[in-house]
C-alpha cells in the first residue's frame, strides 16, 4: 500500500494519479461488492481487483460487511473489494438492506453481479466438474437436486441482490475480458451514472446485462461489400460507408435522442450504470460502428465506456 510513515504510526494517504487523496473519506469509504451466479467467474473478477491494488476477502458473511468495512477504513485501506455469493444463503436477506444503510452512512459501495447463461453455467460446471454449491446443501428440501434446479433456486435467492447491482453477463466472455470490463466499471469516475455502450452479435445471443438493446440488422451491412468485410466498425472505411447511410444516420440520431431525453431519469433514479447494447448479425460492423459513434457523442459527460463482445473475444 502506498503510504508514508510518521511518528505517531497512523498510515497518511499520498495523493493519486488523478489528484485524489489516496484514502481521503471520500476514498476510503466506497468498497466494490463482487456477488453473482456460481461459476459467472466471480474468481476471476476478485483477481483482478487484487491485481489492481484492491484489498480482497472472498465469502465474507454478510453480518461481518459493517464491521469490515469500519476497520478496513481506520486502517487507511485505499480500496477493497468484497466477494458474497449463496455460500452465506441464510444471510443473504440481511444483505440487500445492510447496502441500503450503509450507503444512507455514506459508505459508496459499487455491487457488480456476474451472470451467465444457463447453458453457459452447465458447460462450466461439466467442464471444471466441480460441485454447484447448492447441489449438496441444506438450502431447500432436496439436497440431490440436478445441476439446472441448483442453478434456478440460486437465481431465485439472488434476484433482489441482482436488482440493486450492475449486472455483467458473462455467456461469451474469455477471462481477460472479464478482468478488463471489471477493472473499466470499477475505474469509471465523473458523474453519478457510467453509461456503457456494448456490440454484440444476435448469433451469440442477447446480453443478460442490457438495459436497452438495439437492433441495428436493418441497416446496410458492409459485410457485403468485399473490401469492407475483414474489416471492423472501428475502421475508417467502414464508418465512412455507414456514414454516406441515411437510414444509418437516422437511427443513430434517434437512439441519441432517445438516450438524452432520459439519462437525467435514470440519474434522478440513483442509477450507477446504464448499458446500451447495439446488435448486428455478426457484432464486427454495424453494431460496433454505432456503439463508437455513440460513445463519442456523450464523451462530454466523463463517465463512458465502450466495449464490444465479438471483438474484443478475438484480440
Amino acid at each position: 500500500m502506498n503510504v508514508e510513515q510518521r511518528p505517531d504510526r497512523r498510515a497518511v494517504p499520498r495523493t493519486a494519479d488523478d489528484g485524489t487523496p489516496i484514502g481521503a473519506p471520500e476514498d476510503r469509504r466506497e468498497v466494490v461488492l463482487i456477488t453473482g451466479i456460481s461459476g459467472s467467474g466471480k474468481s476471476v473478477a476478485l483477481h483482478a481487483l487484487e491485481d489492481a491494488g484492491f484489498f480482497c476477502v472472498d465469502n465474507l458473511p454478510p453480518e461481518m460487511l459493517r464491521e469490515f468495512i469500519r476497520l478496513e477504513h481506520e486502517r487507511f485501506t485505499h480500496r477493497v473489494a468484497v466477494a458474497v455469493d449463496v455460500r452465506n444463503a441464510t444471510s443473504l436477506p440481511h444483505l440487500v438492506p445492510l447496502i441500503l444503510e450503509l450507503q444512507k452512512e455514506g459508505v459508496h459501495i459499487r455491487s457488480l453481479f456476474l451472470d451467465a447463461s444457463t447453458d453457459a453455467l452447465l458447460r462450466r460446471f461439466s467442464e471444471t466438474r466441480r460441485p454447484h454449491p447448492l447441489s449438496a446443501s441444506g438450502v431447500g428440501s432436496d439436497a440431490s437436486r440436478v445441476l439446472t434446479d441448483a442453478i434456478e433456486m440460486e437465481r431465485e435467492l439472488l434476484a433482489a441482490l441482482r436488482e440493486v447491482s450492475t449486472v455483467i453477463d458473462t455467456s461469451q466472455l474469455r477471462p481477460a475480458q472479464l478482468r478488463t470490463w471489471v477493472r473499466d466499471l470499477v475505474g469509471a469516475r465523473g458523474t453519478a451514472l457510467t453509461l456503457v455502450f456494448e456490440s454484440f452479435a444476435f448469433k451469440f445471443g442477447v446480453p443478460l446485462d442490457a438495459d436497452f438493446v438495439f437492433d441495428v440488422r436493418v441497416l446496410p451491412n458492409p459485410h457485403y461489400i468485399r473490401e469492407l468485410r475483414p474489416l471492423t466498425g472501428r475502421d475508417a472505411p467502414v464508418a465512412a460507408y455507414l456514414q454516406a447511410q441515411p437510414d444509418a444516420v437516422e437511427m443513430l440520431g434517434q437512439i441519441e435522442a432517445f438516450l438524452r431525453r432520459w439519462l437525467g431519469a435514470f440519474e434522478d433514479d440513483q442509477r450507477s450504470y446504464l448499458t446500451v447494447a447495439i446488435g448486428c448479425t455478426g457484432g464486427q460492423h454495424r453494431s460496433v460502428y454505432l456503439s463508437e459513434a455513440l460513445a463519442r457523442r456523450f464523451a462530454e459527460r466523463g463517465a463512458t465506456l465502450v466495449r464490444h463482445r465479438e471483438l474484443d473475444a478475438r484480440e
